[in-house]
């Protein structure tokens, strides 16, 4: 099968040799245009593979302590009839675990030092269900039983209170109780019987685990404040919190995870978003250095459009032509950034340790960052847009040249030939 003429010049003007002095730099021109596309997409495609990395890890140790969905009661009251509820839950086929939990803030105390706890009255039996933290083995958490008004606390709270297990510490409660001297709040002294260490500051540094039947005790409820939910997909929560909606019985509120985090993957979202313009102006620099290269190309073989125009080429074959030869260097470079950009975000825990031994330093120290290992994670939906707008910017690149080669006046190109 014959390739139209159009095809076959355009690829060979892309491999023009380097038989002259003019020819070469022409070369050398289009093999940076191809270098900088090549470079800019799997630049793109390594910074938001590792931006998809953290953002896992981080949301990964994020629902090691929140639950996909939770249901509670407004004001935080004690559910109306939670045993119902359970079973309306439960019945969701996305629902996979549920279990009932206390909500509540408190102050922490122990000798002169202070803290804002968030408490959070769990059922141990059934808290493997909802979070993988406690399915993965909480320390303490055999000791949470009912009456014995045990806590387990987060580490950076352990560590900021100078506790450790087996310590005593006073939970205060805001709900008081009135005595003839005023409103007095409500003081329990507990045993520490653990810690946890979910990875995520915001967690480690307030929150406080005890059974749920101390915790309704303490703040005078009736039962739990409300139930969390596990979901076989965390990504379909927002839909299931919708179905649960129409399906709960009562007057409750239903919380899904990316809502009670919501700031936080809003501002990765807008980064992400920030980053891949920036560097996406990076293959736009590379993929307009074409004009450039196709200009001098054009001024190049003005003989060669001169004759083909004698022999009966068209002003749109002409432009063809040269189309053709910008598309290729385009095309050539997207598919080489990207078999880069792939090879690097795939094997970025092998290639990252390597440098960071060549240059003896490290980039993520552990006692600084909660990472240690720099995460990446490819997903389709950033790699093929990538690729897209890269041949697009290509393309269009080539057509200015491309119009100029087609308006060559054969009569001036061959006067002085």
């Amino acid at each position: 099968m014959q390739l139209p003429y159009e095809l076959a010049l355009g690829w060979r003007y892309t491999r023009a040799g380097r038989a002259t002095r003019r020819n070469g730099f022409i070369s050398f021109i289009s093999g940076v245009s191809m270098l900088g596309i090549a470079l800019g997409v799997a630049a793109l495609i390594v910074v938001l593979s590792v931006m998809n990395g953290f953002q896992k890890e981080v949301r990964d140790r994020m629902l090691s302590v929140v639950s996909h969905i939770e249901i509670f009661a407004p004001q935080g009251a004690a559910l109306p009839d939670m045993p119902l509820t359970l079973r309306e839950a439960r019945s969701n086929p996305n629902v996979v675990g549920a279990a009932p939990f206390v909500s509540a803030q408190a102050l922490l105390g122990r000798g002169d030092e202070v803290k804002g706890a968030l408490v959070r009255g769990i059922d141990p039996q059934l808290e493997g269900e909802v979070t993988d933290m406690a399915a993965d083995h909480v320390e303490g958490l055999d000791a949470l039983q009912p009456g014995a008004f045990n806590v387990i606390l987060g580490s950076e709270l352990a560590r900021s209170m100078g506790v450790l297990p087996g310590d005593l510490v006073t939970l205060i409660a805001p709900s008081g109780q009135v005595t003839p001297a005023g409103v007095v709040p409500r003081v329990k002294q507990m045993k520490v019987a653990g810690t946890f260490n979910s990875g995520h500051y915001e967690y480690d540094s307030a929150l406080v685990f005890m059974h749920h039947s101390d915790a309704e005790k303490i703040f005078r409820l009736e039962g739990p404040t409300g139930i969390r939910l596990k979901l076989r997909d965390l990504h379909e929560a927002p839909q299931v919190a919708m179905q649960l909606v129409h399906t709960l019985s009562g007057d409750l509120l239903i919380r899904d995870w990316t809502q009670q985090n919501k700031t936080w993957f809003a501002a990765v979202q807008l980064e992400k978003r920030m980053m891949f313009i920036i560097l996406t102006l990076i293959v736009a620099v590379a993929a307009f250095n074409l004009v450039s290269t196709l200009v001098m190309t054009v001024t190049d073989k003005r003989a060669d459009i001169a004759i083909l125009r004698t022999l009966g080429a068209s002003p749109r074959s002409i432009m063809g032509i040269f189309v053709v030869q910008g598309a290729m260097v385009g095309v050539i470079g997207t598919l080489s950034g990207l078999a880069l950009g792939l090879l690097i975000a795939f094997n970025i825990d092998v290639i990252v340790p390597a440098i960071e031994r060549l240059l003896h330093t490290t980039f993520l120290p552990k006692d600084i960052y909660l990472i240690s290992k720099m995460p990446s994670e490819p997903q389709s939906t950033d790699i093929l847009p990538i690729a897209v707008i890269s041949l697009i910017l290509a393309f269009v690149a080539t057509l200015y040249p491309s119009w100029r080669a087609s308006r060559v006046n054969p009569a001036e190109a061959l006067r002085y030939e």
